[in-house]
C-alpha cells in the first residue's frame, strides 16, 4: 500500500494516490457511481491498476473496526 501517501502540503494531508492530488475518497466516488476500474484509468491517464486496487485496499483496512457506538446529544 505503499501508493497511498499522506503529505501535509498536498490535498490538506488527506491521503492520496502517489502523491498526485487523486484522494483516495475521490477514487471511491467514481468506484461508487459504478465506473469501472478501466474507465478511471481511460479518464486518468497517469493512475495504474494497481494504484486503484491500493485504493480499495486501504478502504478495507480503514473500515476495520472493533464497534460504532452511537452518541447521544
Amino acid at each position: 500500500m505503499e501508493q497511498i501517501t499522506i503529505n501535509q502540503d498536498i490535498c490538506h494531508r488527506k491521503p492520496t494516490v502517489r502523491d498526485l492530488r487523486y484522494p483516495v475518497e475521490m477514487i471511491l466516488e467514481l468506484l461508487s457511481t459504478g465506473m469501472t476500474i478501466d474507465e478511471i484509468l481511460a479518464g486518468y491517464e497517469d493512475l495504474e491498476r494497481d494504484e486503484v486496487l491500493a485504493v480499495l485496499a486501504f478502504a478495507a483496512r480503514f473500515s476495520r473496526i472493533q464497534r460504532i457506538e452511537t452518541l447521544t446529544v
